[in-house]
């Protein structure tokens, strides 16, 4: 029984991509022109997924350097340079956009696309001639390495680390409060201005459990202790 399909066999690196514009170009004296846009395009019955690779990848900043783009849908690349020195004016880097099926790891297709630092669009080159170009074209993009793209994320990604000082202040003050007699008890040394409230010593263990979610047992326990304690003085 012959299997139907809507989509044929893919061969890896067989599958046309389909990228605006093939070129960027960076001047050092426009600020606007630091921050280019690459549009993908998807004209295929089946979703892609995509990865960006670059031979300088510390030159430049790519937001979702990885993400999939809908059947007949395009999606858009922002790339950012952010080692504008005139030391780079002429050097010509390469991104490649690879793209694959959802389900599979090979690259279906690949698109080969230049990036150039000028020092102004008033000093720009003399366009070479196609043949010229064309061959320059294939020189660079022959030994061209290229890297995975660090994916820069600002709005998803979130800071990691240890709780800050004042997180660790509050929690030592609520662990005071919580070993300080309980208003109505009579056989302390402590001043009775000292003397906490249950209302008081509860709102102290409710706020030790509170930061992350994770000390819910540690401010049940301390909860029980309080309810315990203010019981157990009225035996």
């Amino acid at each position: 029984m012959q299997q139907q399909s809507g989509q044929p066999e893919l061969v890896e690196g067989s599958l046309p991509v389909f990228v605006f514009p093939t070129e960027l170009v960076f001047y050092a004296d426009e600020q606007t022109s630091h921050k280019q846009v690459l549009t993908l395009y998807n004209p295929y019955e089946f979703a892609l997924k995509f990865k960006v690779l670059c031979t300088a990848p510390n030159k430049y900043t790519v937001v979702d350097a990885t993400g999939a783009v809908k059947p007949q849908c395009c999606v858009d690349i922002v790339i950012r340079h952010k080692d504008v020195r005139a030391c780079h004016y002429g050097v010509s880097d390469k991104f490649r956009l690879q793209v694959s099926e959802q389900s599979q790891r090979k690259a279906l297709g690949r698109k080969e696309v230049t990036a150039t630092l000028r020092p102004s669009a008033a000093q720009e080159p003399p366009s070479p001639r196609p043949q010229e170009e064309e061959r320059q074209m294939r020189e660079q993009l022959a030994d061209s390495v290229f890297f995975e793209q660090t994916t820069f994320q600002t709005e998803s990604r979130s800071q990691s680390g240890g709780p800050s000082l004042l997180t660790v202040l509050l929690g030592l003050v609520c662990m005071a409060a919580l070993m300080l007699p309980t208003l109505g008890e009579q056989e302390s040394t402590v001043p009775v201005y000292l003397h906490l409230s249950v209302t008081k010593k509860l709102v102290a263990a409710y706020v030790l459990g509170e930061p992350g979610g994770e000390s819910k047992p540690l401010m049940n326990n301390c909860m029980l202790f309080v309810l315990f304690h203010h019981q157990f003085q009225w035996i």
